[in-house]
């Protein structure tokens, strides 16, 4: 089984590409989500959050997001404390999931910072999706009613596409919705004949 890691910036359309991919029968690990509930669920998680952030992290046994998002945002120190303690937690969590369907030609993880996690440690092909700014803007725009300016300060703090597209061994342009599901299609089609063996 191959494991492949879909990654690309804001408003680039990873989503979209993953979903296209469970759409043609491939189990798609989504890393955002599932960091989300690691961080509610697992109780040795639970436990180095409280350490970390203090008793606030939960109130009445539910993640305070507000709370914790707070107390990262604008410091570096806290969020790499997080992320130092979340990533981890995922990347287990996703070798456990991934080891589960062994039967299947290959899997797909959807991590918007594979790179920067040290999640592309634990996939064996990587699919950069990228996109031009302007529509990116314009996506998150619709998506999050952002200001421009909010989203380039998020895209500066990710990898660039050229960095994405030069490290990734595929690259999928999305522009339009036609092109996008037939690369999907192409590469779902090298995914299987390279878990075949060939």
């Amino acid at each position: 089984m191959i494991r492949v890691g879909v990654t690309g910036g804001i408003g680039s359309g990873k989503s979209t590409v993953c979903r296209l991919f469970a759409e043609r029968g491939v189990p798609v690990y989504d890393s955002d989500s599932e960091a989300k509930r690691l961080m509610g669920e697992d109780p040795s998680l639970r436990a180095a959050l409280v350490e970390a952030f203090g008793d606030e992290t939960f109130r009445d046994g539910v993640l305070n997001r507000r709370y914790l998002a707070a107390t990262v945002f604008g410091d570096r120190h806290a969020l790499a404390r997080l992320e130092a303690l979340v990533h981890p937690c995922v990347k287990r969590d996703f070798e456990r999931w991934a080891a589960e369907r062994t039967a299947e030609p290959y899997v797909v993880l959807e991590c918007a910072i594979l790179y920067e996690s040290g999640m592309d440690a634990a996939v064996d092909r990587v699919v950069a999706v990228v996109a031009p700014e302007e529509l990116r803007l314009v996506r998150v725009n619709a998506r999050d009613g952002a200001s421009a300016a909010e989203i380039r300060c998020r895209m500066a703090a990710q990898l660039s596409d050229d960095v994405l597209s030069a490290r990734a061994d595929y690259t999928i342009v999305n522009i339009n919705r036609e092109d996008l599901a037939a690369d999907v299609a192409e590469c779902d089609r090298r995914f299987r004949y390279e878990a075949a063996g060939n």
